[in-house]
């Protein structure tokens, strides 16, 4: 940590190309994918979200996750994990071209588990269980994680404690990284810290991540307040990408524009160049034919002409 409480490098989980383009209207052809991970990468981001195995039925947008991990030319040292959701998404994940790591997704509230991967929390468990048996026992990393960790669309304010039980499983389950996901943008940093801080009693600070969306324009203060409390890993989407379809007016994840421009101002390293970060702004807001949500990105490339 610094001399003000701060870390001195914080990692960015890119979830754009993944979390991002899956809530996005615009139909993304796979090549256009592949430039934007590829220009992210060359950002100086080290684990960008390449896509998910899941079915197109239900999420168009990831259709074609094998072709764009086919055809990416890879960065060394830098991690491109994609969602499973059960054994037949893993088994595609084992087939597809070089996968090192996935991730799996839960949840903290009962009802968002029900309406989003159509079992409970504790059917969810049984689900995963094997999922990352499989993956680890292949030498693939696994990520987990948490929605609704502040509140949820169908049942409200989440308790804390039922957080830090969730990540603690996930983590026991042996996930090496639990990402805690503020899935409606409700959060404010008072309440984003001590869900945070509850789970940091469950689980190593260091292996909690943050993943704010910004509904309500709270996002780059919750994580402020979490970067106070120790978090080293952040969540953020190229451009503000993305959305959640269960929570009407939730709007895009965090910008990673505007994280970056944060934590560089705060003297907090992260290996991100800013100005390689805005060709893959450009590249995100050709590919869903919208400006960019982040502030940061629309004074940046105003200023850029």
């Amino acid at each position: 940590m610094s001399e003000t409480g701060l870390p001195k490098s914080v990692r960015i989980v890119e979830v754009g190309p993944r979390d991002g383009l899956q809530n996005e209207k615009a139909e993304v052809p796979v090549a256009a994918k592949i430039a934007l991970i590829e220009a992210l990468a060359l950002a100086g981001l080290r684990s960008i979200e390449a896509g998910a195995f899941v079915s197109p039925k239900w999420v168009p947008q990831m259709a074609g996750t094998a072709e764009v991990l086919a055809g990416l030319t890879r960065v060394p040292d830098v991690a491109y994990p994609v969602l499973v959701p059960n054994m037949t998404g893993l088994e595609a994940a084992l087939a597809a071209d070089g996968v090192g790591e996935i991730a799996i997704f839960g949840a903290a509230s009962e009802s968002f588990s029900r309406k989003n991967i159509n079992c409970s929390i504790e059917e969810s468990f049984a689900r995963f269980e094997p999922v990352v048996a499989e993956a680890l026992g292949r030498g693939v990393r696994v990520r987990g994680y948490v929605s609704c960790v502040v509140d949820c669309p169908y049942e409200g304010p989440i308790a804390p404690a039922k957080v830090a039980e969730v990540a603690g499983r996930l983590y026991d389950m042996g996930c090496f990284e639990v990402s805690l996901g503020e899935t409606i943008g409700t959060a404010t940093p008072g309440r984003a810290r001590a869900m945070l801080e509850a789970s940091a009693a469950r689980v190593p600070i260091e292996s909690l991540a943050v993943h704010f969306h910004d509904t309500y324009g709270q996002a780059i203060a919750n994580i402020h307040a979490c970067l106070q409390a120790g978090v080293r890993v952040v969540d953020s989407a190229i451009a503000g990408l993305g959305g959640c379809p269960y929570a009407k007016g939730a709007s895009g994840n965090v910008a990673t524009e505007d994280v970056v421009w944060l934590l560089h101002g705060l003297g907090i390293t992260t290996g991100v160049d800013l100005d390689r970060l805005l060709e893959a702004t450009r590249l995100a807001c050709d590919a869903v034919g919208r400006p960019p949500s982040s502030k940061a990105a629309q004074a940046l490339l105003a200023r850029a002409g």
